[in-house]
C-alpha cells in the first residue's frame, strides 16, 4: 500500500496545569524538508523531536510545532508590590526636594521603572514533562501516518483508474494497425501508378513495403508498454517508499507512448494516443504526492 506525503497530525497532553501541543504539517518534497518551532522548554530535546520525524515520515516538506499553555492566572507576570512602593515612597521625595511636579499617571510611570515586573527564572525540563511531551509527538506523528495511509489509498484507486483507462486504450489500436497497412499500401500504389507511366518491379515494390511497415510496426511499443503497467501495480503493492520509482516507470511509459505516437501513421491511433497521454499526464502529476 503507498503512502501520500500529505498529512496533518495534532495531538495535546497535560502536566500539571499545563496543556502540551503538538501539531504536524507534511506537503509533497523530493526530500525531508523539516521547518521546526518549538518552545523554548524543549530545545534541549530538538534534535531528538528532528531524528524522531525524519525516521518516521521519511520524506515530505514538514512544518512541526510544538508549544504549551497555561492558565493565564500562572502564565501572567507578577508585579514586585514592594519595588513599586519603594519607587512611589522616592519619586514623591524627589519631587518635593527638588520641587518636581509630580506624575498624573502613576501607574504608567512606577511600571516602566526597572524590575518592576519580575523575571520569572529560567525553568528546567522535567524528565515526566518530556515523557508527557514525547507521547503527544509519537500520537501527532501516527495520526499523520493514518492521514496519509488514507491518502495513499485514494491515490493507489486513482492510478489503478487511469491504468485500466490506458490499457483499454492501448487495445482499442489493435484493429486500425491491420486497416493502417492496407491503406499504407493503397496510397503508395496509387501514388506510384499516377507518376509514373511505365510498368514497375512489383515484387521490388512488396519488398519495399514489407521493409516500411516494419520501421511502423509497434508490437514492440505495446508490449513493453503493457509491461509497464504490470511493473507500476506490482510496484504500488510493494508499500510506501515507492514514489520516485514510480515517478520513474511513469517516465518509460510516457517513452513508450510517444514512440507509438510517431510510428502511428494513421489519424485514429494518433487521436487514441493524445488520450492515453492525457491519462499518464495525471498519474504523473499524482505520483508526486506518493512517498
Amino acid at each position: 500500500m503507498i503512502q501520500s506525503m500529505t498529512g496533518y497530525g495534532k495531538a495535546t497532553a497535560t502536566f500539571g496545569d499545563k496543556k502540551i501541543n503538538v501539531e504536524i504539517k507534511s506537503l509533497n518534497s523530493k526530500a525531508m524538508d523539516l521547518s521546526a518551532r518549538i518552545a523554548p522548554l524543549y530545545r534541549e530535546k530538538e534534535m531528538e523531536i528532528r531524528n524522531m520525524i525524519a525516521q518516521t515520515l521519511e520524506r515530505g516538506k514538514i512544518d512541526f510545532c510544538i508549544w504549551t499553555e497555561k492558565d493565564v492566572n500562572e502564565t501572567a507576570t507578577p508585579i514586585n508590590a514592594a519595588l513599586v512602593e519603594n519607587y512611589y515612597n522616592q519619586i514623591k521625595t524627589i519631587s518635593e526636594n527638588c520641587r518636581i511636579p509630580l506624575p498624573q499617571d502613576w501607574f504608567s510611570t512606577l511600571l516602566r521603572m526597572p524590575d518592576v515586573l519580575t523575571k520569572i527564572d529560567a525553568q528546567e525540563l522535567e524528565e515526566e514533562e518530556w515523557s508527557a511531551a514525547l507521547n503527544a509527538i509519537k500520537e501527532a506523528l501516527q495520526k499523520l501516518t493514518d492521514f496519509r495511509k488514507q491518502e495513499g489509498e485514494a491515490l493507489e484507486k486513482k492510478f489503478n483508474e487511469k491504468l485500466d483507462n490506458i490499457e483499454r486504450l492501448l487495445k482499442s489500436i489493435e484493429p486500425y494497425e491491420k486497416e493502417r497497412v492496407t491503406k499504407i499500401k493503397e496510397r503508395i500504389t496509387d501514388a506510384l501508378e499516377r507518376t509514373i507511366s511505365t510498368d514497375y518491379d512489383k515484387n521490388r515494390l512488396e519488398q519495399e513495403l514489407i521493409y516500411y511497415i516494419e520501421k511502423l510496426d509497434i508490437n514492440e511499443e505495446k508490449q513493453r508498454l503493457a509491461n509497464h503497467l504490470k511493473y507500476f501495480r506490482e510496484t504500488m503493492a510493494n508499500g510506501h517508499g515507492q514514489g520516485k520509482k514510480l515517478g520513474f516507470i511513469a517516465q518509460e511509459m510516457g517513452r513508450e507512448i510517444n514512440t507509438t505516437g510517431s510510428k502511428s501513421n494513421h489519424a485514429e491511433m494518433q487521436k487514441i494516443v493524445v488520450q492515453m497521454k492525457d491519462e499518464l499526464e495525471q498519474i504523473k502529476e499524482q505520483v508526486l504526492n506518493v512517498m
